[in-house]
């Protein structure tokens, strides 16, 4: 199973970007989905998280800026990012918890990463 994140880049104070991630291997199905993000020097913090059935949740720090969606049949997981702060420069990371024949219950996957960098 491998995770791959696309669409970050370099935006200006106040603009928007949207984050995508695809779960790619043998799946039986994708359970809670969600988007981390890691500034320099600071610990890896959860960003939003959404279940399988669309429930979500949101960390204060980005709640009525984010918005975090899913299409589980492409297996893919969405963060759409407006009125970005310079504080929300980091690497984001998707995570899902993948069900397979080797995990049937269940195995958190992470992808490599993409940087998002917001200018002043």
């Amino acid at each position: 199973v491998q995770l791959a994140e696309s669409g970050g880049g370099l935006v200006q104070s106040g603009g928007s970007l949207r984050l995508s991630c695809a779960a790619y291997g043998s799946i039986y199905s994708v359970n809670n989905m969600a988007w981390y993000r890691q500034a320099p020097g600071k610990q890896r913090e959860l960003v939003a998280s959404i279940t399988s059935s669309g429930l979500t949740n949101y960390a204060d720090f980005v709640k009525g800026r984010f918005a975090i969606s899913r299409d589980n049949d492409k297996k893919s997981v969405y963060l759409q990012m407006n009125s970005l702060i310079p504080e929300d420069t980091a690497v984001y990371y998707c995570n899902a918890d993948v069900e397979t024949s080797i995990s049937p219950y269940g195995k958190v996957y992470w992808g490599k990463g993409t940087l998002v960098t917001v200018s002043s």
